[in-house]
């Protein structure tokens, strides 16, 4: 079959013939390759300046920070639980059902027996050599033969942790020192407090035992009673026994600064349990229970409150942020 080739299609043929025979010679060659050269660059500088430009930032959210998540909690206490008071909800926990001596935590309880047993609290009561520490040797600014009302022998024992008026309080209760730890104990039993045992309404014997899970119940249960708020918070008081006047203060240094919030504070401290420290206080707006058992040192226990707090107080702000920024986009799009 023969093909009619017209002029208009011959022409065609002869314009691509000729393009081939330029394409194929050496300079068309090096300029291609040239041109080719220049195209990748310019792409490649183009997506540089992309990456390391910075975005400019909406009106409305260019002063909102970054908020780091909180660090890791590293607590010095061999035993430790906070738990939200209102809640229940436990926010930390190291070993919180090991049963340890606490200590003077046991005021809390010998507290709560005086003030059950509805006890006269303006009735002087004598210091008695009964009442002076034969165990540990304890040291007290109460001489025996010094004469205080209940209500203030009661104060001591909380704020200051004296341990001969805490044990008076014991004594002096209808069917003595005996009748007293057996009412802490059904106390503690009333509470459901199974970790829980006491020897002795001062804390100094080792056979007074617990575990931070149970305490924070115990701490709760104190914080109901206004009065163990109000004593075991007051910073000092200055007290008229015998000839003199004597200040005592709070063992619990936290009290001393404005910015702690605390309901309910008590330490304790033999060579058994180390140093220990419970307390009910308002953190980032919450009522937190926090117990804090055998810590090394004399201010461990402190520094490891401080941490908890601004562990709290800095998971807080993180969280308002994020709402704010939630609630923000939520209202970007009208």
């Amino acid at each position: 079959m023969n093909f009619i080739i017209t002029d208009e299609r011959k022409l065609k043929i002869d314009t691509l013939n000729t393009y081939r025979k330029n394409m194929a010679h050496p300079s068309f060659l090096k300029l291609g390759i040239i041109l080719s050269a220049a195209i990748l660059l310019v792409h490649c500088f183009a997506g540089l300046s992309d990456v390391s430009a910075k975005p400019v930032p909406h009106k409305r959210y260019s002063k909102i920070k970054v908020v780091r998540p909180p660090q890791k909690l590293i607590l010095r206490s061999a035993s430790a639980l906070v738990e939200d008071q209102r809640t229940g909800e436990c926010l930390v926990q190291k070993q919180a059902d090991l049963i340890l001596p606490i200590a003077s935590i046991t005021k809390l309880m010998t507290a709560m027996v005086v003030l059950d047993a509805k006890m006269n609290l303006n009735e002087e009561i004598t210091i008695a050599s009964e009442d002076v520490d034969t165990l540990r040797h304890s040291r007290s600014r109460l001489p025996v033969g010094a004469g205080l009302t209940r209500g203030n022998a009661l104060l001591l024992a909380l704020m200051s942790s004296e341990n001969r008026a805490a044990h008076a309080l014991g004594r002096t209760y209808p069917g003595g020192l005996v009748a007293f730890v057996a009412a802490m104990n059904a106390k503690a039993q009333l509470l459901g407090l199974t970790d829980t045992r006491f020897d002795d309404p001062t804390g100094i014997s080792n056979g007074n035992i617990s575990s931070a899970r149970d305490l924070v119940r115990m701490v709760d249960a104190a914080y109901q009673y206004s009065l163990i708020r109000k004593y075991t918070t007051s910073e000092e008081i200055t007290m008229h026994l015998g000839r003199r006047n004597l200040k005592f203060r709070n063992t619990n240094v936290l009290l001393r600064n404005p910015r702690w919030q605390i309901g309910l504070s008590k330490t304790g401290f033999i060579d058994e349990s180390g140093r220990c420290l419970v307390m009910q206080l308002k953190v980032a707006k919450r009522p937190m229970l926090i117990v804090l058992l055998d810590a090394p040192g004399k201010s461990a226990r402190y520094d490891d409150a401080r941490r908890i707090k601004q562990w709290m107080e800095g998971s807080q702000a993180k969280r308002n942020k994020l709402r704010l920024s939630a609630s923000m986009a939520d209202h970007r799009y009208p």
